[in-house]
């Protein structure tokens, strides 16, 4: 992959075209931005081709690069609009946080992942592969960092089965269910982690698909916990194993988003990592991403533990930090 292009979309003047009218008009209306749906967005000419992309990220490779978003020129509002109108084409927007933000901003906000209740994208701090908790992700870079902050990917399907090959005792052991971190986004009635197996097989039989969560740090954070599940060392010989598998060079690639490139991800064939960075002086031109967690109709059938994560396992309505009452909002200057 890391030596071809194929995966890479280059946005055209005619989609652009679309994307520009459609977003200046959203801006010029105050449209709810909270709540659009594949159904409330017409591009007639990009609408067919984010359908065809949508196949590809979750039935076939798993990824792909959009290029070519001028967020210099249109600005970051209008650019912000544009990134959430191609989401819709693709699934529901979903929070990603405690303040009900269906529109993320990805950007070292000087703290530590030590601290319990840090994400790990609010730092600067390389963030090892992981999940997110969504059907889809999606980045748009609006600056890179000065050096470091490359994206990297792995597919998942891959791990298990180099792991069954070469310790199917191992990779037996990650079927069974595991304490994750909430890191402090906790609804009324909820413990502050939750149980889902890294591997799941669902639906059981031979029709069955893999499924895979995972965030190493936060399976770690979540011991802090007395009635956590503890990590026995032979689960932890797993998870080393499973960490181990991410980093081998043969098995994952790297690839650095360029200004206005959108990245899409599906999260339950691929782990993704992004390495540390260190950002530019100017506080303008420091490394700013911006993130959606989207929740196709078309998506794969998941397994009911997951509901314990995505707070529903329906296609459509599954996925996110689901407290309530937060408000969904859309922070198109940052927070």
């Amino acid at each position: 992959m890391a030596s071809r292009n194929d995966w890479i979309e280059r946005l055209d003047d005619g989609a652009l075209a679309e994307l520009e009218a459609a977003s200046g008009h959203l801006l010029a209306t105050g449209a709810d931005l909270c709540h659009l749906y594949p159904a409330d967005v017409t591009l007639p000419l990009l609408g067919p081709r984010l359908r065809q992309i949508q196949a590809e990220v979750l039935d076939g490779r798993g990824f792909a690069l959009l290029r070519g978003l001028p967020v210099l020129r249109w600005g970051r509002r209008k650019s912000a609009v544009a990134f959430m109108l191609i989401g819709a084409c693709l699934g529901a927007a979903r929070p990603q946080n405690a303040q009900g933000h269906v529109l993320g901003h990805v950007r070292d906000m000087g703290l530590r992942s030590d601290d319990p209740a840090v994400r790990i994208y609010q730092t600067r701090e390389r963030q090892t592969f992981h999940t997110d908790s969504c059907d889809i992700v999606g980045l748009l870079c609006l600056q890179d960092a000065k050096c470091g902050g490359d994206s990297a990917l792995v597919s998942s399907t891959t791990l298990f089965n180099e792991m069954r090959r070469r310790r199917p005792d191992l990779a037996a052991l990650l079927f069974q269910p595991l304490a994750t971190d909430r890191r402090g986004e906790v609804a009324p009635g909820q413990a502050p982690f939750f149980e889902i197996p890294v591997f799941n097989w669902w639906p059981q039989g031979p029709d069955g698909r893999l499924s895979v969560i995972y965030q190493r740090q936060y399976l770690e954070s979540a011991q802090r916990f007395a009635d956590a599940p503890r990590i026995t060392p032979q689960i932890r010989e797993a998870l080393d194993l499973f960490d181990a598998l991410s980093n081998d060079p043969a098995l994952h690639f790297l690839m650095r988003l360029e200004v206005g490139d959108i990245q899409l991800v599906h999260n339950h064939t691929l782990l993704h990592d992004r390495t540390a960075f260190e950002d530019w002086p100017d506080a303008g031109r420091r490394r700013h991403l911006l993130r959606l967690w989207l929740a196709p109709r078309e998506a794969r059938p998941l397994p009911p533990v997951f509901a314990r994560r995505y707070g529903s396992v329906v296609p459509g309505e599954r996925g996110g930090v689901g407290l309530t009452p937060a408000l969904l909002q859309v922070p198109l200057d940052g927070l």
